[in-house]
């Protein structure tokens, strides 16, 4: 086991004690992913559950194709929301703690991403539940009404998905490595305050950026 990383006077003791204070994320982690894994169980359960009547329905002739899909719909939006809670989780883990792949594979690597994921699910999750309705058809009108709230609501999901992405991508590229840098030296070196010189001057080096400044540029290198 590698020994803890010593403290290197980088950062002042107030600023230590408020990037640790990330660490309480750990409880809602821990409850999200609970919640997620249950629900996951419980799908399970009413998974086989279902196949189970549903094979006696057939033998006995008195199962329906229309209430056995909506039926097994119903066991897919549970699922489903059993990954919105596990997007949840282990996205807030990576952001807070410690940086996880499966995260990174996900496409998880700021907040506006796991936001982006989430609204991503929600909108699987209710077109889904209008699925439902549909195949049932019981009332066109209510049906209908329903469908109309769905595209309103989807339609503002997707506008907000859409601008907060284009605001992150010009964060990005008025700060293209800011992101990165305070990640590794929060997560490999152990340091919670960060540098504000080191956005100035996009990753060059300070002696290089300050000679720039002022017009001068380094001596190209003697030829021997």
């Amino acid at each position: 086991m590698a020994a803890p990383q010593q403290a290197d006077g980088h950062d002042t003791p107030f600023a230590r004690l408020i990037g640790r204070s990330r660490v309480i994320v750990v409880v809602a982690v821990v409850a999200v992913l609970l919640a997620s894994f249950s629900v996951f169980l419980l799908g399970a359960y009413l998974a086989l559950q279902e196949i189970w009547h549903a094979w006696r329905g057939v033998i006995a002739g008195s199962e329906h194709s229309t209430e056995l899909t909506v039926r097994f719909l119903e066991i897919v939006t549970l699922m489903l929301k059993a990954v919105f809670f596990y997007l949840i989780g282990v996205g807030l883990y990576s952001l807070f703690i410690s940086p996880l792949n499966v995260t990174v594979a996900l496409g998880v690597e700021s907040l506006n991403d796991l936001e982006a994921k989430v609204i991503s699910v929600v909108i699987v999750i209710m077109g889904v539940h209008f699925l439902e309705r549909f195949i049932q058809w019981e009332d066109p009108l209510e049906t209908l009404q329903h469908a109309a709230s769905l595209a309103l609501v989807v339609g503002a999901l997707v506008a907000f998905k859409f601008f907060a992405h284009r605001e992150a991508q010009q964060a990005k590229r008025q700060r293209p490595d800011s992101a990165t840098r305070a990640k590794k030296e929060m997560f490999e070196r152990d340091h919670e305050q960060h540098d504000v010189h080191q956005d100035s001057g996009q990753g060059e080096p300070d002696d290089e950026r300050r000679e720039g400044d002022r017009g001068i540029r380094p001596a190209p290198p003697e030829r021997g």
